[in-house]
């Protein structure tokens, strides 16, 4: 199963992802979601991605492929030569299709069938930083004001975190935080989700990563910020009162 997060902030984006793909006894195996696209001083693109591995780095793959290819091509056909960030969430859903027009018909009656989608979000030279969510049909939504924050995979242990937590004029470093918190509280309810996690965090009109970090198992950080929480909860929690138990009132 999957995990991913991006948020879109004031100060910058925030985008985390895990990295397992399979869960079971004797069938754990571990691939980067995270793909990210940066030419210092003009642009910064991030793609966490969910859905079939064959399908999901299928596309990423194409995508590589046309943005490096040295054939004319026309505008906004590849991430590097792309004028907006609306412009790449079309180039990247695009790709979804391609793979799925190819690839759809033979999967449709597996048990595995094709399904790719994606969080992207950065910023090019000249334009505001954007985040999209892309859906394996093709189509996708963009983040604003009103939901400042994307999720994909097991979102629901994670969701109440942020909820109360993000808004767009939340810092970079209460929203890594947070979103390492999100990890933590879905590892502990579901065992699809796992380590490494990928975090990397992008301020605004700086045209380059501010910070790219790998959570491997038993980091200290993470460790002693899934310790830290856990105690904190359970401290408000023994704070709250009683439940009235006179029935009277």
């Amino acid at each position: 199963m999957t995990y991913c997060v991006g948020v879109l902030l004031n100060e910058g984006i925030v985008m985390a992802s895990d990295s397992r793909t399979n869960a079971g006894v004797d069938n754990i195996a571990t691939f980067s979601k995270m793909t990210v696209f940066e030419r210092v001083g003009d642009r910064v693109i991030i793609l966490l991605s969910s859905g079939n591995l064959a399908g999901t780095q299928a596309a990423v793959s194409l995508l590589r492929q046309r943005s490096n290819s040295s054939q004319p091509a026309k505008p906004a056909t590849g991430l590097w030569s792309a004028r907006t960030m609306f412009d790449i969430a079309v180039i990247v859903s695009d790709a979804v299709r391609d793979m799925e027009q190819r690839d759809g018909k033979y999967l449709a009656a597996s048990t595995t069938p094709f399904n790719a989608s994606f969080i992207v979000g950065g910023q090019i030279k000249g334009e505001p930083m954007r985040l999209f969510r892309t859906f394996a049909e093709g189509n996708f939504i963009e983040a604003g004001v009103d939901t400042p924050f994307f999720q994909t995979g097991e979102a629901k242990y994670g969701k109440p975190i942020i909820d109360r937590v993000i808004t767009p004029a939340t810092s970079l470093a209460d929203a890594m935080k947070c979103v390492l918190v999100s990890f933590d509280s879905t590892m502990r309810s579901n065992l699809s989700v796992g380590m490494p996690i990928d975090l990397a965090c992008y301020r605004r009109d700086s045209f380059q990563l501010t910070i790219r970090h790998r959570f491997d198992p038993g980091d200290p950080y993470f460790v002693a910020l899934s310790k830290q929480w856990s105690e904190g909860v359970k401290a408000v929690f023994r704070q709250m009162p009683d439940v009235p138990t006179d029935t009277n009132t």
